[in-house]
Parts: C-alpha cells; structure tokens; sequence
C-alpha cells in the first residue's frame, strides 16, 4: 500500500475489524472444543493447546508489524482467512482488490 494513503487508512481500521473476527473464530473453535463430549478432559485439553498454538502463529503472521511494506500481504491473509469480505475488499482502490483476487483466483483446469 504504499503510496496509497487513502488505502493505507481504510487498512488500518479494517485490521482492528479482523482481528477481533480471528479472535471470535478461535474462541469459537475452542468452545467446540472443550463442549465435546465422548472424549477425555486431557483429550480436550491437547486439543484446545493445538489449536491455540496454531492459532497464535497464524495470528502472528497476518497481524504483527503495522507498516505500508506489509500491509498488501497482511489484506491477502486476511481475505484468505475470510476475516475480509468482498464488501470490505470492495471499498479499497482497484489496484488493492486486484492483488488480493488475482492471488486468490483458482488455477486453470486443464482438463
């Protein structure tokens, strides 16, 4: 997003968006977890500690660092994750939309 000041604005409300959306997913994923039934606690447990753990990471990775060089990146991991909708996606500038969907687009069956 660099050089894309009104992008960069819309970018850095929207992370607070999704963030607070990844965190809902994870608390949702954990409540699914511990309310299993027909498994032990310590079943539950080691569950629960994975997926935290790999939450955490991807956590990381798609919100640590706010700067412009990683903000393009940071918006294709979020819409890969679907913490972005097309409707978020929409308001940014065409040349922001196009390097998230293009990213984003299937490969060509070659069937």
């Amino acid at each position: 997003m660099r050089g894309r000041e009104a992008d960069w604005k819309k970018f850095t409300k929207l992370k607070k968006v999704a963030l607070e959306r990844f965190c809902e997913m994870v608390l949702d994923e954990s409540r699914k977890i511990c309310d299993r039934e027909n498994t032990t606690a310590y079943e539950n447990y080691s569950a629960l500690y994975k997926i935290i753990r790999k939450r955490d990471k991807e956590l990381g990775r798609l919100f640590d660092g706010h700067s412009r060089s990683r903000a393009d990146l940071q918006l294709l991991g979020m819409y890969n994750f679907e913490l972005v909708s097309e409707d978020d996606l929409s308001q940014f500038s065409e040349e922001t939309q196009k390097f998230v969907t293009w990213r984003m687009e299937p490969e060509p069956d070659d069937s």
